[in-house]
Parts: structure tokens; sequence; C-alpha cells
């Protein structure tokens, strides 16, 4: 859950306050794809026992 808004903060520094929504987005999706493969890590950790 911390995830995303590290990647808020992070897209709002590093494009400024004008692009701030871009940098937001890119950081929630990034954060978004993190998850996804840890997520899918931990189900096939679940399978191999």
């Amino acid at each position: 859950m911390i995830l995303p808004i590290i990647g808020f903060l992070a897209g709002q520094l590093l494009a400024g306050m004008d692009g701030a929504w871009i940098g937001a987005a890119i950081g929630l999706t990034g954060a978004i794809g993190f998850s996804a493969v840890t997520f899918y890590a931990l189900l096939q950790a679940g399978r191999r026992r």
C-alpha cells in the first residue's frame, strides 16, 4: 500500500508541479506492476509446496 504513495511522490519530484499527474501515473503504474509480479511469485511459491 505504501508503494503507490512513494511512486506518486517520486513522480512529483521528477516532473515538478506542472507534470505531477504524469509522474504520478507512471509511479502508480510501476507500483501496480511490481505488486502484480510479487503476487504472481507468491502464487508460484505456494504451488511448489
